[in-house]
């Protein structure tokens, strides 16, 4: 396991994983750019429903109104730096083809091409990937609070979901769905191990940010590796 994600990490000067790298960078800060020209949008707003509510635009209320502010751009950097890689798994995989022939051409030479699923595929199941992600880690959040069992929680819940994510994502590219689905059961111990090794990297602050792209490329290590034993 430890060689496969070592060849991921030697493989991150390749000209393809810079460049789905800094595409998948830029998009992801050209969402948060906008988001970030609505919040503020918004709090301008909010500021003048505060002087309206009290009444006066004495410095008191403009004092408030600034403190409200700061709160509101503090509270809106926080979130866009712990979703940011979020955002990046969503446009990842739109450049898994890229990144898949990269590691094959090194690693592989001998495979075909692999399959490509249309687009409109790719996209949804990116967004139902993250949109199922937030949501279970939302689910769970109060076990992140409670002494000891928090070391265990997110490991094992995003573990679970991004080793049967990413295993599925490449498998694709050499089974239809339901096959994938099925040789990803076959390999669950595999799998989930090697999730929960990219749920650690996800905890890294800077690192996390690469990770969606070491986790593509490990993850087809990790499938040919599978595919090689089952044969």
């Amino acid at each position: 396991m430890f060689s496969d994600l070592s060849k991921a990490f030697g493989q991150t000067g390749d000209p393809a994983f810079r460049k789905v790298f800094f595409i998948s960078a830029g998009a992801s800060l050209v969402i948060f750019a906008l988001l970030w020209g609505l919040a503020g949008y918004g709090f301008s707003f909010f500021d003048a429903m505060i002087v309206e509510w009290a009444e006066s635009d004495g410095w008191f209320v403009s004092a408030l109104g600034t403190a409200a502010q700061a709160l509101s751009w503090f509270l809106v950097i926080a979130l866009s730096l712990i979703l940011f890689p979020s955002v990046m798994l969503i446009i990842i995989p739109l450049f898994l083809e890229d990144i898949a022939r990269a590691v094959e051409a090194k690693y592989y030479p001998e495979l075909e091409p692999g399959r490509v699923p249309p687009m409109a595929e790719t996209i949804l199941g990116s967004i139902s990937f993250v949109g199922v992600t937030l949501l279970v880690n939302i689910i769970v959040l109060p076990l992140y609070f409670i002494p000891v069992i928090q070391l265990f929680v997110f490991p094992l819940v995003n573990g679970y979901l991004l080793g049967r994510e990413y295993f599925e994502m490449v498998a694709q590219r050499r089974y239809p769905l339901a096959e994938a689905k099925v040789f990803r059961k076959k390999n669950r111990g595999r799998v989930m191990i090697s999730g929960f090794l990219l749920a650690f990297l996800l905890t890294i602050p800077i690192l996390n940010i690469v990770m969606p792209i070491w986790a593509t490329a490990f993850m087809l290590h990790r499938f040919e590796r599978a595919r090689r034993i089952a044969a």
